[in-house]
């Protein structure tokens, strides 16, 4: 099975989110646009796991989570990575909250001791919005800076667990991804 460790956003705050970036979608713009049932905020790809590993991910989970207390996520701005001549992702940032990071460097840690690797990148937390689909020419993306300028959102949802996600390939709206919710390691209040 596919894993990875994840926060989910609650159904309004993804609501607002589609709406908000349903100019980007009009406009033609070639990306795979992630769907709202699907948004949510990567802390660790585990990827390919046998399932019997499954109760010792939960269990690391628990652990990494154990001193957390629930916070509230600031999301607002938006992006492209790897940069803005070069765009391959847009997404929606998180603006920087020590208890986030340090919930991140948590799981990163209590993963890296199950034997999944550590991811060689700093952290950069951000919700995927689409992926630009291959083949697609810089001309195709040209404005996309100035649409994504013109776009405001910002809300402060609260955070109260960090999910471990499988991802059903194939199964999702139009084809894509769907992801399933496993296991929640709940923050204190």
């Amino acid at each position: 099975m596919r894993l990875f460790v994840a926060i989910n956003l609650p159904a309004s705050v993804r609501d607002g989110i589609w709406e908000i970036a349903a100019p980007l979608r009009k406009a033609g713009y070639p990306f795979r646009w992630v769907h709202r049932d699907a948004m949510h905020l990567t802390l660790k790809f585990l990827g390919d796991v046998d399932s019997e590993r499954v109760r010792r991910i939960e269990e690391e989970l628990d652990r990494a989570v154990a001193d957390s207390k629930r916070f509230v996520l600031p999301l607002g701005g938006f992006g492209t990575f790897p940069n803005p001549k070069r765009p391959r992702v847009v997404w929606l940032g998180c603006e920087g909250v020590p208890q986030f990071e340090l919930l991140q460097h948590g799981v990163e840690r209590a993963m890296q001791d199950l034997g999944f690797p550590s991811e060689g990148r700093p952290f950069r937390p951000h919700l995927t919005l689409g992926r630009v689909k291959r083949g697609a020419s810089a001309s195709t993306l040209r404005g996309l800076d100035e649409a994504l300028a013109g776009l405001q959102y910002a809300a402060e949802p609260m955070v109260a667990s960090v999910d471990l996600m499988e991802s059903l390939l194939g199964v999702g709206p139009g084809g894509g991804a769907r992801y399933e919710r496993r296991y929640a390691g709940e923050l204190g209040d």
